[in-house]
């Protein structure tokens, strides 16, 4: 460890670069703007945010400050579950993008199949706001398998991922097996449960064994899944150990180690998920 910060350090999966900062519950404009533009100064270049979290201005004015071209930052943002008729879709994401300040997003979720949700008529503007070129990629979050293989029959933009709850007490193999047979990237929203993976033996002791941190073995491992991180960190501290993830190099018997915890833990369950 010790790297001088370079985006060059991580990895991509389709374009999308494999860890990212999470804006979740990082309302406070300056807070945010600040904990954007210190990650993107770190090296970063994978933001996340949502219509839900009243923060999109704040996240473009970070991309605005940072001393990294817009081009280079893959920027995605979610269509909250109220907005998800036909002409929603296609009234609330140019008001995302007027808030970012960009001409497009690299990603655009559907954040739940949820309420007014209809596969047809959200799955349509998204075409749409594709052949318009104001999004380059197409989204689903905490979507079933059965739920995402529908989504990419039905849509003609490419669907690069299926954003979902994802951690050393989430695993979500099945969801995961789905999501690679359709190709479609998986992304971890709370990959650190919380903070729940901190206090796990497992993780603890391969935590010592790399001079690591919990979050930083927790990070490393969605890496070795193949799946694409966005932990939420709002001061320099935790943005840049969650960095330094990129650096720790799990063997065979760490990930082993790791996929033997027993305990499963789900942290983010409203009563208008799908599997409820």
């Amino acid at each position: 460890m010790g790297d001088e910060p370079s985006a060059d350090a991580c990895p991509t999966a389709n374009g999308m670069p494999m860890l990212g900062l999470g804006t979740w519950q990082n309302a406070d404009p300056e807070q945010c703007a600040k904990s954007v533009r210190t990650a993107l100064e770190t090296g970063y270049r994978h933001i996340d945010t949502a219509q839900v979290y009243d923060n999109e201005v704040a996240v473009g004015d970070g991309i605005e400050r940072a001393d990294v071209d817009r081009e280079d930052v893959f920027l995605a943002t979610k269509v909250w579950i109220s907005n998800l008729a036909y002409e929603d879709v296609l009234e609330t994401a140019r008001e995302s993008l007027d808030r970012l300040g960009v001409d497009y997003v690299d990603l655009l979720y559907v954040h739940w199949p949820a309420r007014t949700y209809d596969p047809e008529e959200t799955l349509a503007a998204l075409d749409e706001l594709y052949d318009e070129g104001l999004i380059e990629n197409a989204g689903v979050s905490n979507f079933l398998p059965e739920q995402v293989a529908d989504a990419v029959d039905r849509c003609d933009a490419p669907i690069l991922a299926n954003q979902v709850e994802l951690h050393p007490l989430l695993p979500q193999l099945e969801l995961r097996a789905a999501c690679d047979e359709r190709d479609v990237e998986v992304v971890a929203y709370s990959p650190l449960a919380r903070g729940a993976v901190f206090d796990r033996p497992a993780i603890q002791d391969i935590a010592a064994k790399h001079d690591a941190s919990e979050a930083q073995v927790s990070l490393a491992w969605l890496r070795e899944k193949g799946v694409t991180a966005i932990p939420k960190a709002t001061g320099e501290a935790h943005i840049r150990d969650n960095w330094e993830s990129l650096f720790v190099d799990l063997d065979d018997e760490d990930v082993a180690a790791i996929d033997a915890i027993e305990e499963t833990n789900r942290e983010v369950d409203p009563g208008f998920a799908p599997w409820n």
